[in-house]
């Protein structure tokens, strides 16, 4: 039987990768779309064959589950909506712009036994997860990353989020990293980060085993030095990590797969509500540091 599934936004995002993935899924059914602006919502219900709604709550109560495209504020919000109501989650990254909300978020959809995944793209991609099964347990010192996105540039889909714009590359791009590195490095424990030219973030993260990260982010790099590179160094040498074939919407069919396997009976997934937990602490953390000029704690997440 097929998941029903509800979609939450109508932006780009939502209509070129979320809406799509779920259309051609075999196992998933979008039933309906919800959206700030009920205009795009019916469009794009129209679109795909759903049931556009005006009302969160009417939609939750026709669905199994929620994917959620919309900037990260509003979409916690309505994700511990969901979860309350007991759907299962399938959100974006960051799954929020503060801890507090994430803790809220983990702790309802863990006590209420929900499925969850969190897309991180190049998560979704079966070489990376190869990567990490590979390379996890030997002896890493630490990542050098650096992302610089061109987003800004006239025709770019993404360049007129205003979350975006606000919260730059270290919200945007940064969980892109972290989501590569911690299954390899562990948890960071602290952080420490300083702003740069071209609304550049420097990040430092400190590790639990010692290892030590380095990371650079951007939106707003001059289109000459756009780049995407992590690359873990230690007694092995140095060993690019690799960033994912799968296009988004391919990905995000992975990311379905995963989601529905949880809903039968698998326990837990990697890129859970609890990982997307502990991405955001380490970013509030690192932006803790950019007001205050010193080294910061992360968090723990609740439970430990």
């Amino acid at each position: 039987m097929s998941v029903r599934f509800g979609l939450l936004g109508t932006g780009f995002w939502a209509n070129e990768t979320h809406a799509a993935a779920l259309d051609a899924h075999p196992g998933a059914e979008l039933v309906g779309v919800w959206g700030r602006d009920p205009a795009k919502a019916t469009a794009l219900a129209e679109r795909y064959g759903a049931q556009a709604h005006e009302d969160v709550d009417a939609l939750l109560k026709e669905v199994d589950a929620v994917a959620i495209a919309l900037p990260p504020d509003v979409q916690a919000e309505l994700a511990l909506r969901a979860a309350r109501a007991g759907r299962h989650l399938l959100l974006d990254k960051p799954v929020s712009l503060s801890t507090s909300m994430a803790d809220q978020l983990t702790v309802e959809a863990e006590s209420r036994e929900l499925a969850s995944v969190v897309f991180f793209t190049a998560r979704f991609s079966e070489e990376v997860e190869r990567f990490h099964s590979e390379v996890r347990g030997q002896d890493w010192h630490g990542v050098r990353a650096h992302l610089f996105a061109s987003i800004f540039e006239p025709g770019n889909p993404f360049g007129t989020s205003p979350w975006r714009r606000a919260k730059g590359g270290l919200w945007d791009l940064g969980p892109h990293a972290l989501a590569l590195t911690l299954p390899v490095l562990g948890q960071v424990q602290r952080v420490s980060a300083l702003a740069g030219p071209k609304e550049t973030v420097h990040l430092l993260t400190e590790h639990a085993g010692g290892a030590v990260g380095s990371f650079a982010l951007t939106l707003d790099a001059p289109a000459a030095a756009q780049t995407f590179e992590v690359v873990l160094h230690g007694e092995q040498g140095w060993r690019p990590v690799p960033t994912g074939s799968r296009d988004p919407v391919s990905a995000f069919g992975k990311a379905i797969d995963r989601l529905t396997a949880q809903i039968s009976g698998e326990k837990g997934d990697p890129c859970g509500v609890r990982f997307g937990r502990d991405v955001v602490a380490v970013l509030e953390a690192a932006e803790w540091s950019l007001s205050s000029g010193r080294t910061e704690r992360v968090a723990p997440a609740p439970g430990w």
